[in-house]
């Protein structure tokens, strides 16, 4: 079985977590998402709008992720690879290079984004909202 792993905060959910999520799900026959904690996020000066539970939930329910595990550290990517078995990390293209170290447990892949969305845009498209 190929074995496959994608990180993220997965929040507001959107068509381009999907084309993400279902291209990566592609790759193999296992997918893996790790999800941002929100501690992580907090570290990582982000603040999702959904609780880690909530955001869990929600990605569990698409039939493209077989399984969803906390996110607590960037350094942790090399032991989740490593205990999972993983074949394949997969990420979207705006972090093209930044994990090209984990080449040495497994294939990595940079898909491209989706066009036109993102979490950082609806969140600016709502709150220009509120002052409308």
């Amino acid at each position: 079985m190929k074995k496959v792993i994608t990180y993220g905060t997965f929040d507001l959910l959107h068509v381009g977590h999907i084309n993400l999520l279902r291209r990566a799900r592609e790759l193999g026959d296992y997918l893996l998402v790790v999800l941002s904690s929100d501690e992580f996020n907090a570290i990582k000066n982000k603040k999702a709008y959904h609780p880690y539970e909530d955001r869990k939930i929600i990605l569990e329910a698409i039939r493209y992720v077989d399984e969803v595990i906390p996110e607590y550290t960037w350094e942790q990517k090399i032991k989740d690879v490593q205990d999972n078995d993983i074949d394949v990390f997969v990420m979207g293209d705006d972090w093209k290079g930044k994990f090209d170290f984990l080449k040495d447990y497994c294939e990595v892949v940079y898909l491209p984004r989706t066009e036109g969305i993102s979490t950082t845009k609806i969140k600016e498209d709502l709150n220009l909202g509120k002052n409308s």
